[in-house]
């Protein structure tokens, strides 16, 4: 878990609130970190989401993965926000451990994230889903 620190800039706080949000499940959380028309872009299908679309693909990970622990290798502040490289990993319902390597650079505006662009290799979480695709 990543845990705000008295010393953190108010991007950090920012970055390591998200991350506390979503390693518990909670999307509400999650959600308010984000401003309302923020974008989220990932580098392996060139598509931005909305906030409800990506607050979907949390819930969805949410029911297929019974934990989420990222391991945070990297975390700067930059201009207009914070560069974040992290391992994700999950634990499915069955047990098994996978493991996602990805860096996201971060707009922050106004206290609120503005916009990600992800990237990150999505393959290891296709064994969370079932073969027929359905989710």
């Amino acid at each position: 878990m990543s845990t705000e620190r008295a010393e953190d800039p108010p991007a950090l706080a920012l970055a390591r609130r998200f991350i506390d949000a979503v390693e518990a499940g909670d999307v509400e959380a999650a959600r308010a970190c984000f401003a309302p028309d923020a974008r989220i872009w990932h580098n392996f299908d060139d598509v931005e989401q909305t906030v409800d679309q990506n607050m979907a693909l949390l819930e969805w990970m949410m029911r297929k993965a019974s934990s989420r622990t990222y391991r945070i290798t990297r975390l700067e502040e930059i201009s207009g926000g914070y560069l974040q490289q992290h391992v994700l990993k999950l634990r499915s319902h069955a047990g098994e451990e996978l493991t996602m390597h990805a860096c996201a650079i971060v707009t922050v505006a106004d206290g609120r994230i503005q916009r990600i662009e992800e990237y990150l290799d999505p393959a290891p979480t296709a064994r969370l889903a079932p073969a027929s695709g359905a989710g």
